[in-house]
């Protein structure tokens, strides 16, 4: 098995690349990862959903993460003017 990491050191090890991490250390909210164990990577988010399922086994929790920023799309809105 892996080793435990802090959320510094994964994102140091695998910067800008999608990580599984199982049985993560999360922050009161739920919501921010604080440590865990890097399962698998990849720049290819597609590419840790499929091969990274096979690596969870033995893991009671697992998340997917980011270690870089997310570009946003752009967003087209409209204003309807009621006629």
């Amino acid at each position: 098995m892996e080793q435990l990491l802090n959320i510094n050191e994964i994102k140091k090890q695998f910067p800008d690349e999608w990580v599984l991490i199982g049985n993560p250390v999360m922050d009161e909210s739920k919501i921010n990862v604080l440590s865990g164990i890097p399962i698998y990577h990849s720049k290819d988010k597609t590419e840790v959903c499929y091969i990274g399922r096979d690596k969870t086994e033995g893991f009671d929790k697992i998340t997917l993460i980011y270690t870089g920023t997310i570009k946003h799309k752009r967003v087209i809105t409209t204003i309807f003017n009621r006629l």
